[in-house]
């Protein structure tokens, strides 16, 4: 038999680190995927209005904003995990210790 696995007891000061790594990448990825779908938009009612496309509109008006608040419920919700994560684990932790 091999050794029983000893885990470790959870840090709190992991979440803020893990919720702002998560929300970093969340809002840059949506900001991407956005402002990509935003661009086409643009291109695409300039063409059907025989104008030359403006694509600081895609950017200013739509993409940032849009990822701001794509941004703003990542971090609700990637927090809301984390706590929940965190108390799971520091009660398995306490379980294992007991037994």
């Amino acid at each position: 038999m091999s050794p029983a696995h000893a885990s470790r007891a959870p840090r709190w000061y992991t979440i803020p680190v893990r919720v702002g790594l998560v929300t970093f990448i969340g809002t840059r990825l949506s900001l991407a995927v956005i402002l990509l779908a935003a661009i086409f938009g643009t291109v695409i009612v300039a063409a059907l209005k025989g104008v030359h496309p403006d694509l600081r509109i895609a950017y200013r008006h739509i993409a940032l904003p849009m990822a701001l608040v794509v941004g703003g419920i990542v971090f609700v919700l990637a927090l809301m995990m984390e706590i929940r994560h965190y108390r799971q684990a520091k009660a398995l932790s306490a379980i294992e210790r007991l037994s």
